[in-house]
């Protein structure tokens, strides 16, 4: 169910931005990889605008800017800038780009409109290819994909980077070498092709950055820039190209390193790969029915381990596939899945305890219905109590002459006198480990020995002491609620007790609309033959018992007993040893 319920928040894209921001902590958490050394930005910067008091910088700073790189030999020089405007410098720039031969221009779309923004026809002719420059956010603003290709049934646009790239391959192709790198081709049935980014390290930190004004005044050896791939793109903290991603969000840092990072990812093949959406469903299965497998039956305290260990190693699992494999593991869905299959566990145990509460915490101590619970599984199964043969001693006990008794009072006096008897009688029962059956109008029947089956003499022996004992206080203390009642001037109680041990079947009893835990058997049958026989016994005792032979034989060594008869009881073919306690 849990799992079930986890995959169904995949069409709601609940897991979404969970997801989202996982992949954050991974990239925070994970050491920063080293760029490529083949990768330079030149930035326009702070100094930059200032030296030149002017923005946008004339086209004129851009030709400066190619005549000076001319002395370098970079590889490539690709502009994440748009020259969308004509201007009178444009001649002069396009033949600064023809003359160095690997310029790469970027182009992209209105946002509004859709209409193209693509270089002046001009610098179109002298630029050695072009690329487009969209990247897309996603909303928490953070940038996790590259679109490497726009397509259409027309035309496919690389990705200002792969325009790069192809520069050189077709360069080196020309000189018999090897490609650069071989580029992903494009694929006509997907308007956009994105792979996910990742995020080498902190853009403060980018090795080989250099400043526009710098490179332009000469300022740089030329070997510094030699056989590199150049980014030009702004880097100005008042221009407006920010980018955030989960290394670089507050503040953001400037759009020409996502460039820098989809060439780096392009050059190292270490784009992200991820499961897809159908693995990403069918790893829940195992997460959530393993968890249910391991937390079922266990304590609290293994399930609070379990959830607060659990996250944490999955996370460095994640951490580990994604610095030494580049693969991005998820991290909210599975986590999610675990901890909804705890909750489940968890409100299906709380159920069945309920469940089994409801039958037992009016019938025994809180320390002996906590004992049930810990031990539940050895008579609870499918939400119902399994039917138990054991051996148990039965006690049944009832008031003399109730009958005229409650005629002599009204009728809300006799329910409040017979519950303060009931209620001081189970409790003497229940501190002595017994279990109150049932409540017959003024009778009681317990048992000591339910529910859990003993398994040595000593036991069963230890339950026909307790059942004596309980007897034995219970009239004690009716005794001293004789007095209480005789001050207020209510009739005085006179009780019989007929305890008898052998084997009974314990389960619950009734039908779908009620059930109660209780016990069968002839032994209960003996006892309550045992109780009814006070009233025809004459002989003065101390205590109104009646106890078999078989229950005397077990505590004759701790309690004094007296032979009362020997008669056949009714329904039974065997003379029955009757005794009385006599301590």
């Amino acid at each position: 169910m849990a799992v079930l319920l986890a995959i169904g928040f995949f069409p709601l894209q609940l897991w979404r931005p969970l997801e989202q921001t996982g992949y954050n902590l991974l990239f925070r958490l994970r050491p920063p990889l080293e760029w490529d050394d083949r990768i330079a930005i030149i930035g326009i910067d702070d100094d930059t605008l200032e030296a030149y008091q002017t923005f946008p910088l004339p086209r004129d700073r851009y030709t400066e800017l190619l005549q000076s790189l001319d002395e370098s030999y970079p590889v490539v020089v690709g502009f994440d800038i748009l020259f969308i405007e004509p201007t009178p410098q444009d001649a002069s720039l396009a033949a600064a780009m023809n003359q160095l031969g690997t310029v790469v221009l970027a182009r992209t779309w209105e946002t509004t409109t859709g209409d193209p923004l693509e270089p002046t026809p001009t610098l179109a002719e002298g630029a050695a290819n072009q690329g487009q420059i969209l990247h897309q956010r996603n909303p928490d603003g953070i940038t996790r994909e590259a679109t490497l290709w726009v397509n259409s049934p027309n035309f496919s646009i690389p990705n200002l980077t792969l325009a790069m790239v192809e520069v050189e391959n077709f360069l080196r192709d020309a000189e018999g070498k090897p490609p650069l790198v071989p580029l992903p081709p494009p694929n006509q049935s997907q308007e956009r092709q994105t792979r996910l980014l990742n995020w080498v390290g902190d853009t403060a930190n980018f090795p080989q950055y250099y400043s526009f004004l710098d490179v332009a005044e000469g300022r740089i050896k030329p070997e510094g820039l030699q056989d590199k791939l150049i980014l030009v793109g702004f880097t100005a903290t008042a221009t407006n190209d920010p980018l955030q991603t989960p290394l670089n969000r507050d503040p953001p840092t400037s759009g020409v390193y996502y460039h820098a990072t989809v060439l780096d990812n392009l050059l190292q093949d270490r784009f992200l790969e991820k499961l897809p959406l159908w693995g990403e469903m069918l790893l829940l299965f195992p997460m959530g029915i393993f968890t249910a497998i391991l937390l079922s039956r266990r304590p609290l305290f293994r399930r609070v381990i379990f959830v607060l260990v659990f996250p944490i190693a999955w996370v460095l699992v994640a951490l580990l596939l994604l610095s030494s494999r580049h693969f991005w593991l998820p991290v909210a869905a599975p986590i999610g899945t675990m901890l909804l299959s705890v909750g489940g566990v968890q409100l299906r145990e709380q159920w069945e305890k309920q469940q089994l509460m409801q039958l037992f915490e009016k019938y025994v101590s809180p320390e002996t219905a906590n004992v049930i619970w810990q031990q539940k599984d050895d008579f609870f199964q499918d939400g119902e109590l399994l039917a138990t043969q054991l051996e148990a001693t039965v006690l049944f006990m009832d008031i003399r002459g109730f009958t005229s008794i409650s005629e002599q009072i009204p009728p809300e006096s006799v329910f409040r006198w017979l519950n303060r008897y009931l209620d001081t009688m189970t409790r003497c029962i229940m501190d002595h480990g017994g279990v109150v059956d049932k409540y017959i109008g003024d009778a009681i029947m317990a048992v000591f020995g339910v529910p859990f089956p003993r398994t040595t003499e000593a036991e069963v022996q230890q339950d026909a002491y307790n059942a004596i004992a309980a007897s034995l206080t219970m009239c004690r203390h009716l005794d001293q609620l004789n007095q209480h009642l005789q001050q207020e001037g209510l009739p005085t109680i006179h009780i019989g007790i007929g305890i008898h041990s052998g084997s009974v079947m314990a389960g619950s009893l009734g039908g779908s609309q009620r059930l109660n835990y209780s016990i069968v058997g002839d032994t209960v049958n003996v006892a309550a033959r045992l109780e009814t026989l006070n009233k025809q016994v004459s002989q003065d005792r101390p205590y109104p018992i009646l106890l078999s032979s078989q229950t005397f034989e077990r505590v004759r060594d701790r309690y004094n007993g007296q032979p009362i008869t020997e008669i056949q009881l009714r329904g039974r073919q065997e003379l029955t040893q009757v005794y009385t306690i006599i301590q």
